[in-house]
């Protein structure tokens, strides 16, 4: 048995040992050693899979020369049309948006007051259009299948006067883009930007100007490369990618790698089809979303694009429109960061794209308790202190059952040694007398255990809300920690860290083994790595939990008489 502990303990050391090298190893722009490097964002002009969907299939770069030809020439050729597009930016408080003249669509959205973590002088760019990132918001017209071309995405279109940045006394500020008829049909776009709002109100209007009834389907879709946005850190991992919410199946993630396996006949694994639910592409701290008004029917459809290139697309029939007829379909795009409660307000389950991994019944009420310690104090980092000193006293009896065991167990370990070094060439026999010991002492080997087990779930719940909240970014805690999604740029929290496991260490009652003893002590240093990369905050919460474990454990201890044994 305790050559079996002591093989476990050098192999959870060694793949340890492996893992933060690896971590590191991304972490300085070097690729993993399990994954190839991530590759670049696919051009624009690339050619689509053949695994399209086979039902009205979204247009792309490789298909969109019939649907340019019919609209203009100078669109024949789909892959140099982008360095012909107008570019036209409008700008509110909270946001600065770059529409294209080629199919109306939004190729960069930088989010004002929202700080870049990668570069001071730069605030975050949503969607961009560039050679490291390629994200942007689509919308456009498909007719049924094999039936003829319609103004999309790939459409060349006409930006209409107006004025470009919010004014002064102006509560919102505008852009309509025309297309030229493309199959008998004209769509108009209507941006609209509202002054403190990061939601974009987007009007279609479908003009049948032929002769004879049409049937149009709108998509509304997000294009965006899969690589993990910049700067993303090695040590702890956050979900980018599609997600699609519906009442029936609710919130779903979609993986890029399961897109990216799919093959044409495989079933997909989300919701294709309601009269209700949204889209959305998901990052850290940032998300963007299409949204519906009413209960139109809509189909909902992931693919990939091209080579590292995947959207997530929304579907709906608008119907049959009568020649010289007007159909008009309202949709909101919402692009910034995941403040929970007002994305409830946007959409049902809009909030759920804050991810909290497997612990959302947990991490949800202990967000509501932190954002009003937070409303009480106006600090976010006391907030997090003050909300693990609640924790703490909410499981101050259970804490104390676990110590206690420990501290006995620290009181007995004399004995134990003792009887280790008797019965050594015994081991069935040394098994016997302890378990003997544990009865007179009425000692449980595992009573240390097992509340701190039930602790532990509420602990990572916690550690997801604070890893996932944006109102952390840019929050100052005191002295040198100016933003507590940031690593503590002069590793004090992480040093006072790594102090704290130590001295826990020493409080703890020291394994029978030789080789496990060194190993408890090794094994904090190690893991102690981690926090030196992890966002100041984080490490405030593991720091002041360990404060508070120590002195409960400290007073105990010394009530049993146990302290320096």
């Amino acid at each position: 048995m305790t050559d079996m502990r002591r093989t476990l303990l050098w192999g959870v050391f060694l793949v340890s040992l492996f893992l933060l090298y690896d971590a590191w190893m991304k972490h300085t722009g070097h690729p993993s050693m399990f994954a190839p490097a991530p590759p670049k964002p696919a051009a624009v002009g690339s050619a689509a899979p053949s695994s399209a969907p086979s039902a009205a299939a979204l247009p792309t770069p490789a298909a969109a020369g019939s649907t340019a030809a019919a609209a203009a020439p100078v669109a024949a050729a789909p892959a140099s049309a982008p360095s012909a597009a107008e570019h036209i930016v409008l700008t509110t408080d909270r946001v600065k948006a770059t529409f294209s003249t080629l199919g109306g669509e939004i190729t960069r959205l930088e989010l004002l007051g929202h700080i870049d973590p990668n570069d001071p002088k730069r605030n975050v760019v949503l969607f961009d259009e560039s050679s490291e990132r390629l994200y942007k918001a689509q919308s456009g017209l498909i007719g049924p299948q094999g039936g003829a071309a319609l103004p999309n995405h790939f459409t060349p279109m006409t930006a209409l006067p107006g004025e470009r940045t919010l004014s002064d006394g102006t509560n919102q500020v505008q852009v309509k883009f025309e297309s030229a008829p493309v199959g008998g049909v004209k769509l108009v776009k209507t941006y609209t930007l509202r002054r403190g709002d990061y939601v974009i109100g987007v009007t279609h209007e479908v003009v049948n100007q032929s002769n004879a009834p049409v049937d149009p389907q709108l998509y509304l879709q997000l294009v965006r490369d899969g690589n993990a946005p910049a700067g993303e850190s090695s040590f702890y991992f956050t979900f980018t990618g599609p997600a699609i919410y519906t009442d029936a199946s609710k919130f779903h993630k979609v993986d890029f790698k399961s897109i990216e396996k799919r093959q044409p006949g495989d079933k997909i694994d989300h919701d294709t089809s309601g009269d209700n639910g949204w889209i959305a592409m998901v990052q850290h701290y940032f998300a963007s979303a299409w949204l519906l008004n009413g209960n139109e029917k809509r189909e909902f459809r992931t693919t990939k694009v091209a080579s590292n290139l995947y959207s997530v697309a929304m579907v709906v029939p608008l119907g049959t429109v009568a020649p010289g007829t007007t159909k008009t379909l309202e949709a909101r795009l919402f692009a910034g960061p995941q403040e929970e409660d007002k994305l409830a307000k946007l959409a049902p389950g809009l909030e759920l794209v804050k991810d909290y991994g497997y612990f959302k019944i947990l991490a949800e009420p202990l967000f509501w308790l932190l954002t009003q310690l937070h409303k009480l104090i106006g600090n976010w980092g006391w907030a997090i202190v003050a909300l693990v000193v609640l924790l703490k006293v909410a499981f101050y009896w259970l804490n104390a059952s676990a110590y206690r065991s420990m501290a006995k167990m620290k009181a007995i370990n004399p004995k134990v040694q003792e009887l280790r070094e008797r019965y050594k060439d015994k081991p069935q026999q040394m098994q016997q007398e302890m378990m003997r010991i544990y009865r007179e002492e009425k000692v449980n080997p595992l009573g240390g255990c097992l509340p701190i087990l039930v602790q532990m779930p509420f602990f990572i719940a916690l550690y997801w809300v604070l890893l996932s909240t944006v109102e952390m970014r840019h929050a100052p805690w005191i002295g040198w920690i100016t933003d507590l999604s940031a690593k503590d740029p002069f590793y004090i929290l992480p040093l006072l860290m790594t102090a704290s496991q130590l001295l826990q260490t020493w409080l703890n009652p020291a394994p029978p083994d030789p080789v496990q003893a060194k190993m408890m002590w090794i094994m904090p240093l190690v893991f102690s790595v981690m926090f030196f990369f992890f966002p100041a905050g984080l490490v405030l919460y593991w720091l002041t939990n360990n404060i508070l474990s120590i002195a409960q454990q400290y007073v105990i201890n010394k009530r049993l008489g146990v302290i320096g044994k």
